[in-house]
């Protein structure tokens, strides 16, 4: 018996801004603060805890607010750029008034977020790339005057700063292009010295200091494979003691109690996110909070400077989740919104963690989505959906983009090629010089996996990703032409040598590692295989049709990238469809634009690999 396949549901409730979401809670537990729209654009409102009198505290119009924190009880800081061109500036703004300061906006200058200082409420320290563009000088900023003191001098090599509990810059990342050095000192009176050097695949990455401020916990593959949670002597620059280590995946972050000075877990991803607890009290809390909220992954997002009240997100695959306020106190637990309550999951799908052989033998992860009552359908149309980074992974959960293509009946496969993190530095070393050739053959296989399976309808598949999975995309056109029914490319690379010349400048540290990675254009064999992987220069071979969406402003995949494919392929007469956003940078965050491409999207798909049903219609009843 076949079961009930969902009603279709309007494109919008995919993409539109959720009602309420980053919700944070202030350091004194009166207030929560989150992100709303206010004339479609994600503003911060804040709400009393006690009263549940609610106002808003920003009014940007053109762009959404990227993210933000609480600086103290009367403070708000929030980051946003302009147009997309991801040179961020802070700006502040005061809870009780609304008065909106910008802290760092200069011309042509990005900043970034070293440390809150949750201990120092007026302070923060900051990055700027101001004196040189391609690297960031640490300052410490006041808060309240909007004072900046510069407290070192990047070199033109450090490309990451950490302070001690007590705010104090004590730790700096280095490269050379290849070779990362761990710099210390024990004071900010005194010189960085290098306390180790290893080579990029190697490394160690402090996390936080120990309380006592003498050495720090970090994560690390030196002599392993999979990056283990670490005790590690900075001074001298040795490891003290493994703390854990999992035998299947990387560790990717350590958690700590600020209050009660301990560490209380750490954290891996596999087929979902995981914790090895260190400490008792954080791990009875967690289960206590999942065995209430069961069936969704559980995640502490915010809580109050005494540790006593906490923000909790929860979120599954079909579902966007919805926050809640845990009192530890009076162990009550009161649910505060949904973030997308127009969203019902029992319509959306469930997403499959899956696993295939590649050709030469390695285990690609992944996950498959197909559409909700049609589990067990053969032959289904199929969008192959490729992550960006490359060096980044697909996640289980809700993804609005899955949802929405298997609620237009696709079934959505998305693998962690070769090079994905999380999987060690075997797995990770692997995708080194191989864009577009082993890394494409694995996405392809999994493709080719489904067909073996049953699943796919070998004659529609569309292979679709952005930024390095719009690399893919195109490189997919090119390397299997017959294979994929269309494709559709999200500010994509399409000529691996003219993106390696318009990267953005505070990216050039790592130029050499990127030569290692990707490819050195210099060197001959390099150049050779870089040529014959660079989808513009070979769209002679691509006859399925393509579809590319670009934002103008792009500092990352500049718009060249898709002009110049664009052109390629106009060259042999064959007409591809072109988006471009003037507003836009690397992908698209205002809402029209994505209602607009996704629009654009399904009326592609639904022409090439699907019947065009772009008329909503009657849930099917069985």
């Amino acid at each position: 018996m076949k079961r009930e396949t969902a009603p279709k549901i309007a494109l919008e409730d995919f993409f539109k801004n959720p009602e309420k979401t980053s919700y944070q809670i202030s350091p004194n537990g009166s207030y929560y603060s989150y992100l709303a729209p206010y004339e479609s654009r994600k503003n911060i409102y804040v709400e009393n805890i006690e009263s549940g009198e609610t106002k808003r505290v920003t009014s940007q119009t053109d762009r959404d607010i990227a993210g933000y924190f609480w600086a103290n009880n009367e403070q708000l800081v929030f980051m946003r750029d302009d147009g997309g061109n991801e040179n961020w500036y802070l700006v502040a703004t005061d809870v009780n008034t609304g008065e909106e300061k910008p802290l760092t906006k200069m011309e042509g200058v990005r900043s970034q977020i070293i440390d809150d200082l949750e201990d120092i409420p007026e302070e923060m320290i900051i990055g700027l790339n101001q004196r040189n563009p391609q690297v960031f000088d640490p300052y410490r900023l006041n808060l309240t005057t909007g004072e900046m003191t510069m407290i070192a001098e990047n070199p033109g090599n450090i490309t990451g700063w950490m302070t001690d509990h007590e705010g104090k810059l004590r730790v700096a990342n280095a490269t050379d292009g290849v070779n990362t050095s761990l710099l210390y000192r024990d004071s900010e009176e005194d010189a960085f010295k290098v306390v180790l050097t290893t080579n990029f695949k190697e490394s160690v990455s402090p996390r936080f200091f120990t309380f006592d401020n003498k050495n720090v916990y970090a994560t690390s593959n030196i002599g392993r494979d999979k990056e283990a949670a670490i005790i590690f002597d900075i001074a001298n620059g040795k490891e003290l003691e493994e703390l854990y280590v999992n035998e299947n995946n990387d560790v990717n972050g350590i958690s700590y109690s600020r209050k009660r000075k301990v560490i209380t877990a750490a954290r891996y991803t596999a087929e979902k996110q995981q914790r090895h607890f260190f400490d008792d009290e954080a791990k009875k809390t967690f289960e206590r909070l999942q065995n209430e909220l069961e069936g969704y992954e559980v995640a502490i997002t915010s809580s109050t400077r005494e540790e006593d009240k906490y923000i909790i997100r929860t979120y599954s695959d079909r579902s966007l989740g919805a926050y809640y306020l845990y009192d530890k106190t009076s162990d009550e637990l009161r649910h505060i919104a949904d973030v997308s309550p127009w969203i019902n999951e029992e319509n959306m799908s469930s997403m499959k963690p899956i696993k295939y052989q590649s050709r030469d033998g390695l285990t690609i992860h992944g996950y498959l989505t197909l559409p909700k009552g049609m589990e067990d359908a053969k032959n289904l149309p199929v969008v192959v959906n490729i992550h960006g980074g490359p060096w980044a992974r697909d996640n289980w959960g809700f993804n609005p983009e899955v949802q929405f293509l298997a609620n237009r009946e696709y079934g959505v496969i998305q693998m962690n090629f070769r090079g994905s993190t999380t999987y060690g530095r075997k797995f990770w070393e692997a995708s080194f010089d191989q864009w577009g050739l082993s890394m494409q053959e694995d996405v392809q296989d999994g493709a080719q996996w489904l067909i073996d399976q049953g699943i796919a309808d070998p004659k529609r598949i569309a292979i679709y990703g952005g930024s390095y999975g719009g690399y893919a995309t195109l490189q997919g056109l090119v390397k299997d032409p017959e294979f994929y029914a269309c494709g559709i490319d999200y500010v994509g690379v399409s000529n691996l040598f003219t993106f390696m010349k318009t990267i953005p400048p505070y990216w050039a540290p790592y130029l050499d590692m990127m030569h290692e990675m990707v490819g050195d254009p210099s060197v001959a064999e390099d150049s050779v295989r870089m040529a014959a992987t660079s989808p513009a220069l070979n769209a002679n071979k691509i006859v399925a049709p393509l579809f590319i969406a670009q934002g103008a402003n792009d500092p990352r995949v500049v718009k060249s990238e898709s002009d110049q494919m664009v052109e390629a392929m106009k060259s042999r007469g064959v007409t591809v469809e072109y988006m471009v956003k003037d507003n836009e940078g690397h992908g698209f965050r205002n809402e029209e634009n994505k209602f607009e491409f996704y629009g654009a999207m399904e009326r592609f798909l639904g022409e090439h690999i699907g019947q065009d049903k772009t008329q909503p219609q009657e849930a099917a009843m069985h």
